[in-house]
């Protein structure tokens, strides 16, 4: 049997918290270790679960040569000895095995944090998947994503885009795979319009525009109907404390031209003007008292509530209250 034309990598580090972007880059090694050996299996486990005598079997050579990707997650939680086998293996990796440490960059222990420099120096593979925080970074990566999908997008369709679906890269990527799909490649403001119209009335982004502004009828509409179309709930919970951020963030820079602080603060000139606008019926106080709530709020829809829907709608009533309690002043 030839060798392959192209060797995988036997190592990999796959170092950040964008889950998207983590397991973009696991499925790429595995595709290319499938690209030489199709048969090649993939098994994953966390390294808080494996000892070292049960890595030593896992990325032991098959008695019939068979490819295998072994992918250790969450390697920020490794403990000296499982830290110091991966190294071990690391440093003389067998014939037929590819071995992919997915870490988050931090850790817990010495062991933990030193783990992906030592990676690097025995000539792993890395690829960076940081979190996409910055307004930039997310419009860069919708742009990317619809040229993946084989499109163009303008700057108003990309500014609309995360308008419309929200901050969260999956659902971005799929809304522009879909656009692509839909417009023929050519996704601006009015594709992006026309085909999320009944969607763009129930994000969390409109349920937390009236929130923020005071609005309660309107508030609670949108969020019954984004909750009986299917919105999730973290994505509703993030529009909210993205709202209450963003608010907060502008009116403690002062009042001052909507493109100049776009700048300072690495914003999009559009959401500058509009959290000037929201900014004028907060204080500096009922900000921090929201940003309570949306905190709170975050760690409800994550599991801690009994009843997600109704820690929405209580953290949405909390929010229009504060605002009103502001305007009465």
């Amino acid at each position: 049997m030839s060798s392959p034309a192209v060797v995988p990598d036997p190592l990999h580090l796959i170092l950040g918290e964008e889950e998207l972007l983590v397991e973009r880059a696991l499925w790429a090694a595995v595709g290319a270790a499938r690209a030489a050996d199709p048969e090649a299996e993939l098994r994953r486990v966390k390294v808080s679960e494996l000892t070292p005598p049960e890595l030593d079997e896992m990325v032991s050579p098959s008695l019939f040569a068979e490819g295998r990707v072994v992918a250790l997650e969450a390697a920020q939680d490794a403990g000296k000895e499982i830290a110091e086998a991966v190294l071990s293996y690391a440093r003389q990796p067998a014939e037929g095995v590819i071995l992919v440490v997915v870490h988050s960059g931090g850790g817990r222990g010495k062991n933990a944090k030193e783990l992906p420099n030592a990676l690097r120096k025995l000539g792993a593979r890395v690829t960076e998947c940081n979190k996409i925080t910055k307004p930039a970074e997310r419009e860069a990566f919708v742009r990317e994503e619809v040229r993946r999908a084989g499109g163009k997008i303008d700057a108003s369709g990309v500014s609309a885009l995360i308008e419309t679906v929200g901050s969260d890269l999956r659902e971005l990527s799929s809304a522009a795979s879909q656009l692509v799909a839909d417009t023929g490649g050519k996704v601006d403001d009015a594709a992006v319009r026309r085909y999320h119209r009944g969607r763009a009335e129930v994000t969390g982004f409109v349920v937390a525009e009236k929130a923020v502004t005071g609005d309660r009828t309107g508030a609670l509409e949108s969020l019954r109907w984004a909750l009986q179309l299917g919105v999730p709930h973290v994505l509703i919970a993030d529009a909210l404390a993205d709202a209450v951020r963003t608010i907060g963030r502008v009116a403690a820079a002062g009042r001052s031209d909507p493109f100049r602080l776009a700048g300072e603060l690495g914003m999009p000139a559009w959401k500058v003007k509009k959290a000037l606008a929201q900014s004028r019926g907060w204080s500096g106080a009922t900000i921090a008292d929201a940003l309570q709530v949306a905190a709170a709020l975050n760690a409800e829809v994550k599991g801690m509530a009994a009843d997600a829907d109704y820690a929405l709608e209580r953290a949405v009533l909390r929010v229009v209250d504060l605002r009103a309690a502001r305007a009465d002043r």
